[in-house]
């Protein structure tokens, strides 16, 4: 697991707390524990990995407005949402919202856990696609305006004469404006530039007519 996960335990209940703390501590995870959403919320801006268990009512602010306010400051680290009795419409109404599962009180240990696991798995492989994303739109910026222009007509499923045409270019121009698009972009095959295309918001589709 991620070095720099851990998991950020909210509850107004002291023992809870603490009892929550000890848990995920004893199971191997790096714990945080918060008296309230408030308390989170002052260094939410900071968190990069984990995951976030909190109670659904707490005084001053409950679970989704702390999950809403989490969304508007750009945190998406997910969220465990645990209810108690009765609860169970916020609950649903919290993952409608984007928390990743909510757990109804009393729980026992392992299933707790199991939901902290998956939370902090979820956690890790957005900060691999994220880092994979961002490494992509770092080779696309080092593109010529007009590699650019290649790579985008290459990913609608133009062919080079096609390209050349549309481009006012040769051929042979425009196949040593692919070798390096692919070379630039770390690309093996055709079809792993279109799915780096499409991850940094390339759209594939029908090329646009020419002019």
């Amino acid at each position: 697991m991620d070095d720099d996960a851990a998991v950020h335990v909210i509850d107004d209940d002291e023992a809870v707390r603490e009892s929550l703390g000890f848990l995920c501590e004893t199971a191997g995870f790096a714990v945080r524990t918060y008296e309230s959403a408030a308390s989170l919320l002052a260094i939410a801006p900071t968190l990069q990995a984990g995951c976030i268990v909190t109670d659904v009512r707490m005084p001053e602010m409950d679970g989704l407005t702390l999950q809403r306010r989490l969304q508007e400051l750009g945190v998406r680290l997910p969220v465990i949402v645990m209810t108690g009795h009765g609860d169970v419409p916020i609950a649903v109404q919290a993952l409608k919202a984007g928390a990743a599962d909510f757990i109804e009180k009393p729980f026992d240990d392992e299933t707790l856990l199991a939901a902290v696991r998956s939370a902090l798995e979820a956690s890790l492989r957005k900060r691999v696609r994220d880092a994979e994303i961002e490494g992509i739109a770092a080779r696309l910026a080092r593109l010529t305006p007009r590699e650019r222009q290649v790579l985008e007509r290459l990913v609608t499923g133009q062919p080079n004469k096609t390209i050349a045409y549309d481009l006012g270019a040769s051929p042979r121009t425009v196949e040593v404006h692919r070798a390096r698009v692919m070379e630039k972009m770390g690309a093996r095959s055709l079809s792993e530039l279109v799915r780096m295309a499409l991850a940094v918001g390339i759209a594939a589709g029908p090329a646009a007519p020419r002019d």
